[in-house]
């Protein structure tokens, strides 16, 4: 079990001031809902352990979203598993594709698994799946799925936007942030 931060901790505030900023003030996303779910998957996938949560029937960590597709087609997987599994290819693909677009090159080598896989189009349809599941205990979270699924491109870009809000806080603007996050 990956040990979780906190929204409030520290690091959890920077996480929702810079996506709340960048969703709200540039993109004119005004969906709290979607930028919690956003700020706290940046913060969720600080721990390596919780990008790479899943293993196979046969216990082999799963760490490429062709992987996990077969995984979550596995007829020995419940509809909850299959779910998560879905949900969290929606959350891989739109962490690299919107904070590090850089790490696509290598994910998606020709060497790999994933090299035809199209990120976007299947983070947007793993997203459309796990909203699906609307009914308790996924009610809340399924309308922000369904969104995500929908508004795809625009999250990668609003993430991509947070990424180098936190990189352009230089030493002085973080410490005076980091003192208003404390208090």
């Amino acid at each position: 079990m990956v040990r979780q931060i906190p929204p409030t901790h520290p690091l959890g505030r920077l996480f929702a001031a810079l996506t709340e900023h960048t969703f709200i003030g540039e993109l004119g996303i005004a969906d709290p809902r979607l930028i919690d779910y956003i700020s706290r998957l940046l913060l969720r996938f600080v721990h390596m352990d919780a990008i790479f949560p899943f293993r196979s029937l046969a216990g082999k960590r799963l760490e490429e979203v062709a992987e996990m597709l077969a995984e979550a087609e596995e007829e020995n997987r419940s509809a909850a598993s299959t779910r998560e599994l879905h949900r969290h290819i929606g959350d891989f693909t739109l962490f690299w594709s919107g904070v590090y677009p850089e790490a696509l090159k290598w994910l998606r080598a020709p060497t790999r698994k994933d090299h035809l896989v199209d990120y976007c189009a299947q983070g947007k349809r793993s997203y459309w799946i796990a909203s699906q599941y609307d009914d308790e205990p996924y009610r809340q979270e399924a309308p922000v799925l369904r969104r995500l699924s929908e508004q795809f491109e625009l999250c990668v870009y609003g993430l991509h936007r947070v990424r180098q809000e936190w990189e352009q806080l230089d030493q002085s603007g973080a410490a005076s942030f980091r003192r208003r996050l404390i208090q």
